[in-house]
């Protein structure tokens, strides 16, 4: 073990080092992978220089998302503080199931639960758990909002049209769902926006009303803190009052910017938090820890016990149900994702937190300004968003993201909503400073001009 703790640290010096020298990865072509890198794999062993060489040709080529010059994905970054408690969490390998297997690990992930349940204001029956991504935190949502409409079905299936509700805007992920618990993808209602993507509660109702008079079982609406595209912030007071009318369950999916929750400055977006039934963040998003890091909190823990909860003889044998976590989870068996989080949080506290939510905005207004500044950019975002949207020159935005990726430039998104495409530059890094902002519209104005698109 201590050899390849010794290899580790060298392997990790070396990608530290392949991160300043070539921040964007050269891509290698799907039709030559197998040629280019040795990842095959053979009936015998592979010597311990040839495995070291390898493991380094598989760090030049893994598109670096901790450097400065990542804005790809809702995450990026690496903290150290954070990493360290992945890290521990990966030689400790405890599973999260019970107390008896996980001992203070337990304690560790009911601490966070309960702190962000304090903070979104949720009472003393609140609980959660931690999943392993926002796609199956909405999916938990929408399981415990079927089976808060209708206990029965988790025996006997579903039986009527039960039909969801959620944006236009809102994340895939809705829609997956709605098959996984039976009710049909056809079932989810694409709820209007207006012009900067925000549900509209008007339209929520007017949809609501019809289903009814079909005599359809309405019984879930999602909202959301951060959009995919535009990072837009769903209007939840406005929403839950349609929620209440019509004993709807109510969900923020706050995957990309539920983090809000942490800044005095910025929490503001998501008001009325705590009028929600259940809500999620990616820690791995705002607050940079490794991926994955995903919470979801409900404010009755009776519904994680009542969706979620078995009798197994064989595992659950010490403790209280309180301390035996596979009780309030989808997953039986599951690596200890909270350390990571618990290592950030109490290295930093709470302050260090609202600064790392703080910079992210901070960050983005510099790329808007920046953009508004400049002649040559469209600017197609908006304020309070940490998604900076825009285009250059009139350049085609999936031309241009994809030459600067295959030039290994820069690696940058690109997005559409209604009827325009433009690049998606993501301020989540926490490490990026101003001048690595403007480095990289400097570095995109160097390399476009000189293309011939």
């Amino acid at each position: 073990m201590r050899k390849d703790l010794k290899l580790f640290t060298e392997l990790a010096e070396f990608l530290i080092s392949e991160e300043a020298v070539n921040p964007v990865a050269k891509p290698i072509d799907t039709k030559i992978l197998y040629d280019t890198i040795d990842i095959e794999l053979r009936d015998e062993p592979t010597i311990d220089d040839a495995f070291k060489e390898t493991l380094k040709d598989i760090i030049k080529s893994t598109p670096k998302t901790a450097s400065k010059a990542f804005f790809n994905q809702l995450f990026g970054g690496r903290i150290s503080r954070s990493t360290l408690g992945d890290l521990l969490a990966v030689m400790l390998n405890n599973s999260m199931y019970t107390y008896k297997v996980a001992g203070v690990q337990v304690g560790i992930e009911k601490v966070i639960l309960r702190k962000i349940c304090e903070r979104i204001g949720y009472g003393n029956k609140s609980d959660g758990t931690i999943a392993p991504g926002g796609s199956m935190c909405n999916y938990m949502a929408m399981l415990m909002a079927r089976d808060a409409f209708d206990a029965s079905i988790r025996n006997e299936g579903v039986s009527n049209k039960l039909i969801a509700y959620t944006s236009e805007t809102s994340h895939y992920s809705v829609t997956k769902n709605a098959s996984f618990i039976g009710i049909g993808r056809h079932q989810v209602r694409a709820i209007k926006t207006n012009a900067v993507g925000e549900l509209l509660a008007e339209d929520l109702e007017l949809q609501i009303q019809k289903d009814i008079e079909k005599g359809y079982h309405p019984f879930f609406v999602n909202a959301t803190a951060g959009t995919t595209v535009l990072g837009a912030f769903d209007d939840v007071v406005s929403i839950s009052k349609v929620c209440k009318t019509h004993n709807l369950w109510l969900h923020l999916d706050g995957a990309y910017c539920g983090s809000v929750i942490f800044s005095k400055q910025h929490k503001h977006l998501v008001e009325g938090i705590e009028l929600t039934d259940s809500f999620s963040l990616n820690a791995h998003k705002m607050l940079g820890t490794p991926l994955g890091c995903s919470i979801i909190v409900t404010k009755d823990k009776k519904h994680l016990y009542q969706s979620f909860s078995n009798d197994a003889d064989y595992l659950y044998q010490t403790d209280d149900d309180a301390f035996n976590l596979g009780k309030t989870s989808l997953q039986c068996g599951r690596r200890n994702d909270a350390l990571k989080l618990w290592t950030l949080w109490k290295s930093v506290g709470n302050i260090g937190l609202e600064k790392i939510v703080d910079h992210q905005f901070h960050l983005a207004d510099v790329a808007r300004a920046y953009v508004k500044s400049n002649s040559n950019y469209t600017l197609y975002s908006f304020d309070d968003s940490i998604s900076v949207c825009f285009n250059y020159k009139g350049i085609s935005a999936k031309t241009l993201c994809t030459k600067l990726y295959e030039h290994s430039k820069l690696m940058v998104g690109y997005g559409t909503f209604r009827e325009d495409t433009f690049v998606r530059l993501v301020t989540i890094n926490t490490l990026v400073e101003e001048k690595d902002m403007i480095s990289f519209f400097k570095t995109l104005e160097e390399f476009a001009d000189s293309e011939d698109f």
